[in-house]
């Protein structure tokens, strides 16, 4: 664990976005500061925190970093692994970069799922037009056609129903390495959000209950109502598989289709994830806290939920804000990013006494600001 020094401890974040930014505002009241590289010249971190302006491959820039912090961590999945290695020669980085190596690889994800006994839907490699016709006749159709690659919010990738569909896929996707993996015909989709520490301590969140429109988190709730304990312990006991076999430091989401009592891994994120900002107002200590108490080395907190909880994201646009802070039961977060469609831009969050209690405040709230087809806001009814 490091020791607590004079100084404050200091906090390197790879990405300036709003997963950085969030980071930088938990650890602040617990004596860290924050420093985010990021290449964009006004990232939404930068508001709250420092921010120095470069490459994630710019090796004057992340020597800088490695001089200015303690730690360094990192908010998105496609920060490029040999910088991270890179860096962890020079300072602790947390999740490891192996962590980083697989997920940014949707096949060399799912093998080394598959290698675990970790559940995952029929997959094949498709790297060419006839690899794409033998992975069909493989798996057959439905079936889902993804880049290997750089794929977030139901970017890169195509659904195939028909024969009628491959073509126009294989158009658009076709030239770089691909997956095809099979249409799970899912009940709903879940997440779940676990923290391991330096000490190989770990907590679990809520398995959380995600629904999404067009690629993009839309809503999410905690906890499950009407879920059985044992799936719960299997997603932790699969969860806790992963952990072990990276020697994981820090937050680590894996999104699961739920198919009656059995679970398949969609995809994991090394990093703080969506489906947990829930955990900010809704959760004994945050997300967000408790990755940077354990890249830090500090003891975990509690990830108890305090009482039942929902997330609305804020995608494309949102109401002015003083039409959303007079909805008394919503907590609002605003990202200080530019609107533009398809954007999260901010979140609302719910907590309540009851199931029902959580319901009824978010349909109010959708009815009151009733979101386009993609999600973006409208303006507040009367």
């Amino acid at each position: 664990m490091l020791r607590v020094c004079n100084h404050p401890m200091r906090l390197g974040i790879l990405g300036g976005g709003q997963l950085g930014r969030m980071l930088a505002l938990a650890g602040y009241p617990l004596g860290m500061r924050a420093m985010v590289l990021d290449p964009a010249p006004e990232p939404c971190a930068a508001q709250v925190c420092e921010h120095r302006l470069g490459e994630f491959d710019d090796y004057r820039a992340l020597y800088d970093l490695a001089r200015s912090c303690d730690v360094v961590t990192y908010e998105f999945e496609n920060v490029p692994v040999e910088s991270a290695r890179w860096l962890a020669d020079r300072v602790p980085v947390f999740p490891p970069p192996r962590a980083l190596e697989v997920a940014q690889d949707r096949l060399v994800e799912k093998r080394f799922l598959q290698e675990l006994g970790v559940p995952v839907p029929p997959f094949a490699a498709v790297d060419n037009r006839p690899q794409l016709d033998s992975a069909l006749r493989e798996i057959g159709l439905p079936a889902v056609l993804k880049t290997r690659r750089f794929g977030y919010d139901g970017k890169g990738q195509q659904v195939l129903n028909s024969a009628a569909d491959v073509e126009p896929a294989w158009t658009t996707l076709g030239g770089r390495p691909l997956i095809l993996e099979a249409f799970v015909p899912f009940d709903r989709e879940v997440s779940l959000i676990a923290v391991r520490g330096r000490d190989g301590s770990t907590v679990f969140y809520a398995l959380t209950e995600n629904q999404h429109c067009q690629g993009m988190l839309f809503q999410s709730r905690a906890p499950l109502t009407d879920t059985a304990e044992e799936l719960t312990e299997r997603a932790q006991e699969y969860t806790t598989r992963v952990l072990d076999a990276l020697d994981y430091v820090g937050v680590l989401a894996i999104e699961w289709f739920q198919d009656g009592g059995q679970l398949l891994v969609n995809e994991m994120a090394p990093r703080v994830h969506n489906s947990g900002h829930w955990t900010i107002e809704g959760a004994v200590t945050s997300q967000f806290e408790n990755h940077v108490r354990a890249v830090f080395g500090l003891p975990l907190g509690s990830s108890k939920v305090c009482g039942y909880v929902g997330l609305i994201n804020l995608i494309g646009s949102h109401p002015p804000l003083p039409a959303m802070l007079a909805v008394p039961t919503a907590r609002v977060h605003t990202y200080g990013k530019v609107p533009r469609p398809r954007r999260k831009i901010g979140h609302v969050t719910f907590v309540a006494a009851t199931a029902e209690e959580r319901e009824a405040n978010m349909t109010a709230w959708l009815d009151r600001f009733p979101p386009e087809a993609d999600g973006s806001r409208q303006e507040p009814q009367p």
